[in-house]
């Protein structure tokens, strides 16, 4: 484990902190986003926002509540939908009824839950309450606050009163009960003792002793050629005879680490830009302690400026193209604001984006967002978090499970305790598990970022004195979104490229937050679209975007940079340069950082 002490004597300084904090910002009151239904959108990502946030337990209290009041509201609809349940619990008995768990439901994939009358009824009774519950809700006599309330309490009840979570009612432990003597049960009170003592009460979701970072995850072949309080610079060798001249500098997430993109070989991002001829640099973040908390959006978009001058010396290149992913996006905008300020834009031509939402939903009573997003939660996080220093990487680990806790909670519940099974040894999920902190101040700023949708209203956000205009940003732009994400809605991410101009490509893959963009050739299952973001409305881009290309997104980026990269010439022999030296071998110190 690396601390602070470990840094190498030959570390290069910071920049001096940026002259207008982030902190101390002065804000707009910021406009709600025109031509896009951001808040219905919302309203079908339950916990949108909350991982930043976090849920208290009076906000779970007041949710319980706006299930009380829609029953005390509208009495004669809740009994309507009572009687239509207990018809269908009729229906079941006499075994007339047709409901069915969704075809992509695993819980109810044994066939078991089929085959036997006893567990048909429980699975039928469970999916009639459900759907009774949720069309009770949908048209009780309640704002859509209230409601948006009411939903998110009702689907953490029904999903944690699942039969499958239950030892008698899931016919697949059972079988593993008879067939292990009960050693599944007592291997799963071993995990259960486990994950309370290590992981808060947490089921563990992977099996992480199996890879070592730099042995058989991040092994693509580069050098540190950057260090700082803040960050590494990572330059990584190319595989061609020849590179394109323009490089390209990557702004990952702070909220994780950068070797996301790095896995095994077979899908890694980086292997495959080292295949493509393109120069390429990338941004290792430190992981913070209490001690940092100070640090806030303008210091992280001043370590991009850092990480330019770095790629421009040592590749000769006059400009870079950039890459941002998720909050690492953020940070780019805020930087491309920043030099688009001071008259420096021409140092980035084109930019990438990846699941990444800069034009954000304003915070009102009726998106999902503002469910918990009030004033006094919001004071109340930054209290937190300041007080420690940071905010925690399991903390937001466990808000983002709650996004899904079918797939994410419950699925290990029944794997780990029921199954006695261990978990599984997966690269992107060992990778998810090695979490990060957030300093307290950019944990802050991320807050404002969404009160304030600063990327969409101009002078809403200042970057080390500079006030950011996003519409005096010009630089070619390719966004990615997710059909399935549950974080970064893909809508939202269309919004991205419409900040940019209707010449902006929008490319829309089958997939979800992460696996949108670990997303290799030769998956027969993905597929997307691809088309020039010119619909105002992202439904209406979908419909025009035309045919459906198969397989990954990747191919058809590579055309694009390719083609905003430059003239080729000969691939330097040796990495870095006189001015920035090889530290030492990726993927660095500071991804080793627990």
């Amino acid at each position: 484990m690396s601390k602070a002490s470990d840094v190498p004597p030959q570390a290069i300084p910071a920049k001096p902190r940026a002259a207008a904090p982030a902190g101390r910002r002065k804000a707009k009151p910021a406009v709600a986003p025109q031509g896009m239904e951001l808040a219905s959108v919302a309203e079908k990502h339950t916990l949108a926002g909350t991982p930043l946030l976090g849920v208290r337990p009076i906000d779970l209290l007041g949710a319980a509540g706006s299930l009380l009041k829609a029953v005390g509201r509208t009495p004669f609809k809740a009994g309507l939908h009572t009687g239509n349940y207990l018809k269908a619990l009729f229906d079941i008995a006499i075994g007339d009824c047709a409901v069915a768990p969704h075809p992509k439901d695993k819980r109810f994939a044994d066939p078991a839950w089929q085959d036997n009358a006893f567990l048909r009824a429980l699975m039928q009774s469970y999916l009639a309450g459900d759907k009774a519950l949720g069309a009770f809700i949908e048209a009780a006599n309640l704002g859509p606050l209230d409601k948006g309330r009411a939903r998110f309490i009702a689907s953490l009840l029904v999903d944690a009163l699942a039969p499958s979570n239950l030892l008698l009612t899931n016919p697949a432990a059972l079988r593993k009960l008879v067939d292990t003597g009960g050693m599944n049960l007592i291997r799963g009170a071993r995990q259960f003792s486990s994950d309370l003592l290590h992981n808060r009460g947490m089921p563990s979701q992977v099996d992480s002793t199996p890879f070592k970072l730099g042995e058989n995850i991040a092994t693509a072949e580069g050098e540190v050629v950057l260090r700082n309080e803040m960050f590494e610079l990572l330059q990584f060798a190319p595989t061609t005879a020849n590179v394109h001249a323009r490089p390209l500098v990557m702004s990952p997430p702070q909220i994780n680490k950068y070797y996301a993109i790095d896995l095994a070989p077979d899908k890694s991002l980086i292997k495959w830009m080292q295949d493509s001829g393109v120069q390429l640099f990338v941004i290792s973040w430190r992981n913070p302690t209490k001690e940092h908390r100070d640090w806030g959006l303008a210091e992280y978009a001043l370590c991009l400026d850092q990480a330019v001058e770095a790629a421009r010396q040592i590749t000769g290149s006059a400009d870079v193209n950039m890459w941002g992913s998720c909050s690492g996006g953020l940070t780019l905008a805020a930087y491309l604001g920043w030099l688009a300020a001071r008259g420096e834009g021409s140092k980035v031509a084109n930019t990438s984006w990846a699941v990444c939402v800069l034009d954000m939903p304003t915070v009102l009573d009726d998106t999902t967002l503002g469910l918990f997003a009030t004033p006094t939660a919001v004071r109340a996080a930054k209290a937190s978090s300041w007080r420690k220093g940071v905010l925690s990487g399991q903390d937001m680990a466990r808000m983002f499970a709650w996004m899904r806790p079918n797939d994410l909670i419950w699925n290990y519940w029944v794997n780990n305790y029921l199954l006695g099974n261990k978990p599984p040894a997966f690269d992107i999920l060992a990778w998810n598990n090695d979490t990060t902190r957030l300093p307290a101040q950019l944990h802050a700023d991320y807050l404002d970022l969404i009160q304030l949708n600063p990327f969409s209203n101009p002078g809403a956000l200042q970057i080390a004195g500079e006030s950011i205009d996003m519409t005096q940003v010009k630089v070619g732009a390719y966004v990615i979104g997710g059909t399935t994400d549950h974080i970064t809605p893909w809508q939202g991410c269309y919004g991205t490229a419409r900040l940019f101009g209707e010449d902006s490509t929008f490319v829309l893959s089958n997939a979800g937050h992460l696996q949108s963009l670990v997303n290799p050739p030769g998956n027969p299952k993905s597929h997307f679209y691809a088309a020039a973001a010119s619909a105002s409305d992202p439904q209406e881009w979908l419909e025009g975007a035309g045919e459906r290309h198969g397989g990954s997104w990747w191919p058809h980026w590579r055309q694009w940079i390719q083609a905003r990269s430059g003239d080729s010439r000969p691939a330097p022999k040796k990495l870095g340069s006189r001015k920035y030296p090889p530290l030492c071998a990726a993927p660095g110190t500071y991804v080793l950082q627990r």
